[in-house]
This record gives C-alpha cells, structure tokens and sequence, in this order.
C-alpha cells in the first residue's frame, strides 16, 4: 500500500515497523532518529494519531499501541459537524437506516441463540421501563438492542459508524421531548422485530425494520 496519502511519518512507522496493539513503542527521540524527522513534529503526530485512537500514552507505560476502532476515528468529526450545523442529525440518520437495511440479511443469520435470547432480555427491560412507576424512557436498551443484531458482522466500518451514530443520538438529545406513545409504538415494534428474528423470518424482520424506521414521521430523531 502506498502511505502517501497518510501524511504523517508516525503513523506510516506503526504500519512499516509492524507496530501491533498491545506493543509499546520506543520513545519519540529513538523514532526520530530512525526516520530523520524531529521530535516537535513527531510530537505533533502523536496528537493526531491518539485522536484517532490507534495509540495511547500512559504514565509508566509509555506510547502503546491500541486497536483500530473506526467510531472513535469518526465520533469527533460527526459531533463537530453537528455542533456547528454543518451537518444535521437527519442526514446521519439517514445514513444510518441505510446501513441496517443493507446489511440486515447478512448480520441476521449470524446471531447466536445467545443473542437472540438477549434481545428478548433487552425488549422485557424496555417494556419494564416504559410500564414502570416511575416511567423511565430505555435508552440504554434502545441503543443495545440495535447494535446487538449487528454485532457478528466482520466489518469494523460498519460498526464504528453505528456506534457513532448511538453516541451521536445520546450528544444531540433530542429525545427529551419526544411523547410518551412514541416510546411505546418504537418498543411495539422493536418487539415483533425480535420475534422475526427468534421465527427466522428474517425478512418480516427487516420489513418491520424498515417501517419502524417511518415513525421518524411522529418524532424528530431516527428510531
């Protein structure tokens, strides 16, 4: 691969010197002097790289190699956007539905009977929510129930923007205000949803899927 493009000595030394997660790195003075550039700008680097999220520094153990996580790459680029008005939730929502309409079939078929048990878990939790005393509007399910039917999928692009995406909707806040029977429809369908699933009749799933997706019609953020 040409690293060009990456335009950054650091990073190009993590890919050159077969630098893994888990491995720590020499100290910056040690790389500068391997690839003739100086400390400042490799100082430099080093910031841009652990906003990406492919390093960290720690007191006593020094510069260490993580793991590619493609939604802590993207998360600050999205909020930014957001924050500015650059770009809006629904266009990122959009994105979203597209995502989990696409790779429905493939993701589907790969739940375990751990998952799907799961996913009845995180529809009862809900349900005790929303019929509480006090109501307390599930969130955290909401948010759980759809990564969980993604979960298996072998692509860390489309997990990172999914991820993103859910802490995204959490930043924006925009169900504060959204009324109680929207909870409710969202929950009715997201039940029927994992029944689809539990039946293995994964394309009413993603039928329901996409028509519970509508009831952004009735609130002002995805569902």
């Amino acid at each position: 691969m040409n690293l060009d493009k990456l335009d950054s000595d650091f990073l190009s030394y993590l890919v050159t010197h077969h630098i893994n997660p888990g491995d720590r790195l020499p100290p910056l003075s040690d790389i500068g002097e391997d690839l003739g550039v100086s400390v400042g700008k490799l100082r430099e680097e080093l910031a841009v790289a652990r906003g990406l999220g492919v390093v960290s520094v720690r007191p006593r153990v020094g510069i260490q190699r993580e793991s590619f996580d493609f939604a802590e790459a993207v998360l600050p680029a999205i909020l930014f956007s957001l924050a500015t008005g650059e770009t809006g939730f629904e266009q990122l929502s959009k994105l979203r539905q597209a995502i989990e309409l696409s790779f429905w079939d493939v993701a589907v078929v790969l739940l375990t009977t751990e998952d799907k048990a799961s996913l009845h878990q995180l529809v009862d939790k809900a349900w005790g929510k929303l019929r509480g005393d006090p109501i307390h509007i599930p969130n955290g399910e909401h948010r759980q129930l759809h990564l969980t039917i993604f979960s298996r999928l072998d692509n860390p692009f489309v997990q990172g923007l999914l991820v993103a995406y859910w802490d995204a909707y959490e930043a924006v806040e925009m169900t504060r205000f959204v009324r109680y029977q929207h909870w409710v429809n969202v929950w009715n369908y997201h039940e029927q949803i994992v029944e689809a699933i539990q039946a293995g009749d994964y394309e009413l799933g993603r039928q329901l899927l996409h028509e519970h997706f509508s009831l952004l019609q009735t609130a002002p953020v995805a569902a």
